[in-house]
């Protein structure tokens, strides 16, 4: 039979395996094992009622929670015993975590029946453990069970609880509801109230509300910030509104905010779609102006605007006034101009800014000198193909497949075989990546035989 071996002092004890049973809470609060009990007394004895702290401290170190709950409801039943309101609130976290949510029910009935003095700081971790739950329906309780303890709740309470509702599709007029009338308990929304709620009716299509709230944002000397302007500018952009989101930039420079990068990356991104190329590049050229530098992301939306509207050109101009406004031109602001200009046949000049590309070490993607080299081949221009194909080579970037297959058969066509071979020598010098490039290597090696 197996054995288990249990420590008292400085003996062992050898039993069964089988006489031993779970941890009895009681054994943990009522009964001590002092280290060096007197010689006449080998078992444990009664000690006095555990203390309000020593029960915290047991409660505290018990990592599964219903073992401490056990602990909690055995100290309780002694005479005398009042728990801490520490112990309630460790056990709450403990209880809630692990979801025990009726069992934290139980405890708050407790605490209002016994008259505990509660704290804010409880409803902020009832309202975190429901939001980690996903329980939006309990966190709406939570603010009127603060109103049953007298405890009056805060703006960041409510603004917790509007955040997690809102979340929800189904629970925005719960939440709205809940906004409308939390100054009948004495809490007044601040400017994030309003934002959250603007937010959600934006994302859910009723602009018409949003809009209101904002103006009553302005009737009740609530501020807007930064963050109210975006919101609306956001929910007007998705709406193809964009000539009021642009009236609304406006108004919120002449009060003296500056606006932030993102809503000009909004405002910019909307305006290319919208092909209102003209009024997105003035506002790329504002920006610095009214105090807000463009960077990388609100120079490469306009770049694509222009040349997903064939309009590569203006793209160019784009590109070349970057580095004069303190922004460089990255892989991604190359890649779409060059992409662009290929598109409207524009070789050459496509040509020119990928070298400029390679040559800041900027890596070409394959689609993009693909498109180029194919471009030049459908014109003729077997020298400009071989030439963009050589500095690739020369800058070790690796041409895919469809590159090959495309000014391969060009070459055999407009060289002499002596040409042809020696060109081809060399690109077999360069090591080709595996996954772009091994049916290419296989059907080159197959014309060199």
């Amino acid at each position: 039979m197996l054995q288990c071996f249990l420590r008292f002092s400085k003996t062992v004890t050898t039993v069964p395996c089988s006489l031993i049973s779970p941890i009895n809470p009681s054994f943990l609060l009522f009964y001590s094992s002092s280290p060096n009990p007197p010689p006449n007394q080998r078992q444990p004895s009664p000690s006095p009622i555990a203390s309000p702290t020593r029960v915290l401290k047991l409660i505290s170190a018990r990592s599964d929670p219903l073992l401490a709950e056990e602990i909690f409801d055995v100290a309780i039943t002694q005479p005398g015993f009042r728990h801490s309101y520490s112990s309630f609130l460790v056990l709450i976290l403990k209880l809630g975590r692990s979801k025990h949510f009726s069992l934290v029910d139980d405890l708050l009935v407790c605490l209002k029946s016994d008259q505990y003095r509660v704290t804010p700081t409880l409803f902020s971790y009832l309202i975190k453990i429901y939001a980690e739950a996903d329980l939006p329906e309990k966190a709406l309780s939570v603010f009127y069970k603060m109103l049953e303890f007298n405890v009056k709740p805060l703006p960041r309470h409510l603004n917790r609880i509007l955040e997690l509702l809102v979340s929800h599709r189904n629970f925005i007029m719960p939440a709205f509801d809940l906004f409308k009338t939390a100054h009948k308990y004495g809490v007044f929304p601040n400017t994030k109230s309003y934002n959250i709620l603007m937010g959600a009716f934006c994302l859910n299509g009723d602009l018409s509300i949003a809009y209101k709230l904002f103006n009553k944002m302005l009737e009740r000397d609530v501020m807007p910030d930064i963050e109210s302007y975006r919101i609306l500018m956001q929910g007007l952009c998705r709406k193809s509104q964009v000539n009021r989101a642009v009236d609304l930039l406006e108004d919120r420079l002449n009060k003296g905010f500056v606006p932030d990068s993102l809503s000009y990356s909004t405002l910019l991104n909307s305006l290319c779609r919208k092909k209102k190329l003209r009024e997105a590049y003035k506002l790329l050229c504002r920006m610095k102006v009214k105090g807000c530098n463009p960077d990388i992301v609100h120079y490469n939306t306009v770049i694509l605007g222009f040349c997903r509207e064939g309009r590569a050109m203006g793209a160019v101009k784009v590109l070349e006034d970057m580095p004069s406004n303190g922004c460089l031109p990255n892989l991604v602001s190359y890649r779409t101009l060059v992409g662009g200009l290929c598109d409207q046949g524009m070789f050459d000049e496509a040509k020119k800014h990928m070298e400029e590309m390679l040559s800041k070490r900027f890596s070409s993607h394959f689609s993009v000198s693909h498109a180029l080299i194919k471009g030049f081949c459908s014109v003729g221009k077997i020298d400009a193909a071989t030439e963009v194909l050589g500095e690739m080579l020369e800058y070790r970037e690796v041409p895919h497949t469809d590159t090959w297959g495309t000014i391969v058969p060009t070459i055999c066509e407009d060289y002499e075989t002596e040409k042809m071979e020696e060109i081809l020598e060399e690109v077999m010098k360069i090591e080709i990546k595996r996954h772009k490039n091994s049916r290419g290597r296989h059907w080159i090696g197959g014309l060199l035989d």
